[in-house]
């Protein structure tokens, strides 16, 4: 059973009965209590990754009357526990923090009433904070007692709570954000990655709307010229199919892709029998749809899982590894973040205040050390102190230039040598706004340095979107993020439908 599953039983309309002896039980099963305990206003602990535990940051609890499994003590992590850090933690608590109310302790009247609202709620995380921020204004105690309410009343381990809400609460300061409007969106992002709600309904319409305005200058291209072409009544002939070639073309889709996507669509309206323009929107979504069809993968790592992070220079590549290690930390990973670029000048300064900010492990040496070195002296120490996933920078460089791209191999090659199977996953970062350039990156990359996913960054206010379609369709290289924003929450997942839709102008239809 999934976890959402687990939340949505949580808020059935039927309160849980109170099992016998839930007063001697107390503490050993919070699930099992007649209500939920008054959560204490947690203390802010170290700046450091939240839920560094095992292995599922939020585990299930077994249903009442079973048993709970200890953590077997191979799967736990030696260094660092979690009580430690709520120890270190304690200069940044408040007095109420430090004192929390003793498990068990009735709820108040306001408590009481959020409660009921939550059960009422949709079972959805957007609905959840609707209820728990009613009132708030600003980053003071009234929010961090909300949301531990919330956390507690999804039975999240207290300690994980307090980690969770105190490293939320350093990157405000950082961010030097107080009022709730200046950080309500991360809040929920962050919440949705560490419950493992990224997929529901709210969080594919968030990233729709982001598309969406990503994409605005692209579809002004494409969608216009589609709605004129598709127009009712039109018949289909050879110069509707010239023209729609064209419209894809000048979509920055490119010649090849062009041709390929109307011979698919043409063949569909063959099949279908259509005879008509305006009927051909669906198949064109369709014949999209079936461009980003994803390839099936083994998925399971020898741990760590070591991720290599390539692309040439500008393309936003810092940015995006900082964005991938935040995300994650935010799913409970332990994550060491290597400065594999050796050359560029402040990269590394850069690339550890990033490290910082996420809450990561950091590694590197100094300028024009030997990028292949680094990389296997960091893997030594990412095996030694049990890291979950290694990202490793990697210098910038152009395609074109045979002995930097010889150094990716060697990279690669060291990386194997001291982790079997390392580099788990190669990443190539491309710049949307490159359009058909993109395509020479990939082609080159991919011969010296096997590409397992790509990421978009810049589609945001592009008007050449459509080279994810080009990229997709030629290489067959799947896209796995697209970067739609300079925020750490603005790299999302990439999903077809809502790109599609987006591109075609479909979000209403």
């Amino acid at each position: 059973m999934g976890f959402f599953s687990s939340i949505r039983n949580l808020f059935r309309d039927e309160p849980k009965p109170e099992s016998p002896g839930a007063a001697e039980t107390q503490g050993s099963h919070p699930g099992e209590s007649a209500a939920p305990q008054a959560p204490p206003l947690p203390a802010e602990p170290a700046y450091s990754p939240p839920f560094q535990t095992t292995t599922d940051p939020w585990p299930l609890l077994p249903p009442p009357g079973e048993a709970v499994q200890e953590t077997p003590p191979a799967l736990r992590q030696p260094e660092d526990p979690l009580p430690a850090k709520i120890e270190q933690a304690a200069p940044f608590a408040s007095e109420q923090a430090k004192t929390p109310p003793a498990q068990g302790s009735p709820l108040t009247p306001e408590q009481t009433a959020m409660a009921l609202a939550l059960r009422e709620a949709e079972p959805r995380l957007s609905a959840w904070l609707a209820v728990v921020l009613e009132g708030v204004e600003r980053a003071d105690s009234l929010l961090w007692e909300r949301v531990s309410f919330l956390l507690t009343s999804l039975e999240a381990p207290q300690e994980e709570i307090e980690v969770f809400i105190g490293a939320f609460r350093r990157w405000l300061e950082d961010m030097e954000y107080e009022h709730l409007d200046d950080f309500r969106s991360e809040l929920q992002y962050r919440l949705a990655l560490a419950l493992d709600l990224e997929d529901e309904e709210d969080e594919r319409s968030r990233l729709m709307m982001k598309l969406s305005a990503g994409l605005a200058k692209t579809r002004e291209q494409i969608a216009r010229n589609l709605n004129a072409l598709f127009l009712p009544g039109r018949v289909i002939d050879d110069a509707f199919w010239e023209e729609l070639e064209e419209i894809l073309i000048m979509a920055d889709v490119g010649f090849e892709t062009a041709h390929a996507l109307t011979e698919g669509v043409r063949r569909r309206a063959l099949a279908q029998g259509i005879k008509e323009a305006a009927s051909l929107r669906e198949a064109m979504r369709l014949e999209l749809l079936d461009v980003f069809k994803p390839m099936r993968r083994i998925s399971v790592v020898n741990p760590p899982e070591v991720v290599l992070v390539i692309g040439v220079n500008g393309v936003g590549k810092t940015t995006t590894i900082a964005k991938l290690c935040h995300r994650a930390v935010l799913q409970g990973k332990k994550t060491l973040l290597v400065a594999g670029d050796t050359f560029r000048a402040a990269a590394t300064e850069q690339l550890e205040i990033w490290a910082h900010r996420a809450g990561a492990g950091f590694y590197a040496k100094g300028h024009g050390a030997d990028p292949a070195a680094v990389a296997y002296e960091a893997l030594d120490k990412a095996i030694a102190e049990g890291y979950d996933t290694v990202f490793v920078d990697t210098a910038g460089r152009l395609h074109t230039k045979t002995n930097l791209m010889e150094e990716l191999t060697k990279i690669s090659r060291v990386l194997g040598k001291r982790h079997p199977g390392a580099p788990h996953r190669s990443i190539l970062v491309l710049d949307a706004t490159t359009g058909q350039n993109a395509l020479s990156q990939v082609k080159l990359f991919n011969e010296v340095c096997a590409i397992d996913e790509l990421i978009l960054t810049k589609l945001d206010g592009t008007a050449k979107g459509g080279i994810a379609v080009a990229v997709a369709l030629q290489h067959g290289i799947p896209i796995s993020f697209v970067g739609l924003g300079e925020k750490m929450g603005d790299l999302r997942p990439f999903d077809p439908e809502s790109y599609v839709a987006a591109l075609l102008g479909l979000e209403d239809e």
